[in-house]
């Protein structure tokens, strides 16, 4: 039987969450060897998942920002050994906005099954819950941390969406949301719709999708710090 890179969901919020289907769950859970993005995330969430090898016998290799490219064949030595293994990600689904893409990349370069297990996405559920146009849409990525730069690029984002019809997904890091939404609220076009998706999946969720002209009329603004958020721009 030849081996399989399992790409396999996390949580966006407790380990302890339900995020695979049983069948899919089985598939994995007499596995061995690992790439994750943190180990104490993926120890919790496959002590949860059932896998029957002891945790602190699992073979965990560590794949994120910080890994050099180089050694990216090394992490695929259990597939070539003809062992099926897994990717885990911090949060969400593995190689989406993720460093594993790198590694997805080279298995199927090396021609070894890729197989991406159903999970939870915070990109997906924001777009769903945004209201904004969901046949023509892009992920961008972080946006720039200089308030100027943060600016300009905002207005190329909205600038796109109403020439293109198409949604502009970003992130931010949680401690510069706050910023992001104030540059987003005090410098976009009044008709251009901006949805803030908090807490996706947590007992503390909170999704607000309003034009500008709205987002200027609220009392408050939510508070995004420390907390994961998508946003989602679509300019009519």
């Amino acid at each position: 039987m030849k081996p399989i890179l399992y790409l396999i969901p996390t949580p966006l919020g407790a380990p302890d969450t339900p995020c695979l289907l049983p069948h899919e769950q089985q598939a994995i859970v007499g596995l061995t060897d690992f790439v994750v993005e943190a180990e104490k995330t993926a120890r919790a969430h496959l002590k949860h998942l059932g896998v029957t090898t002891p945790i602190r016998e699992l073979n965990l290799q560590t794949l994120n920002e910080h890994t050099d490219l180089k050694t990216l064949p090394e992490l695929l030595k259990p597939l070539q050994e003809g062992r099926s293994m897994g990717i885990v990600s911090e949060a969400g689904c593995p190689a989406v906005a993720d460093p594993g893409a790198n590694l997805v990349a080279l298995a199927h370069k090396h021609g070894f099954e890729v197989r991406p297990l159903v999970g939870p996405s915070s990109l997906l559920l924001a777009l769903m819950a945004s209201g904004a146009n969901g046949q023509n849409f892009a992920f961008k990525g972080y946006l720039p941390s200089e308030k100027n730069e943060r600016i300009q690029r905002l207005k190329a984002l909205e600038q796109r969406s109403r020439q293109q019809n198409e949604t502009q997904l970003f992130i931010e890091t949680p401690y510069r949301n706050d910023a992001l939404l104030a540059d987003a609220v005090e410098n976009l076009h009044p008709e251009t719709r901006l949805c803030v998706a908090t807490d996706l999946t947590l007992p503390t969720q909170e999704i607000i999708s309003q034009t500008i002209a709205q987002w200027r009329k609220r009392k408050e603004m939510p508070n995004l710090k420390k907390r994961p958020t998508i946003f989602v721009l679509h300019a009519a």
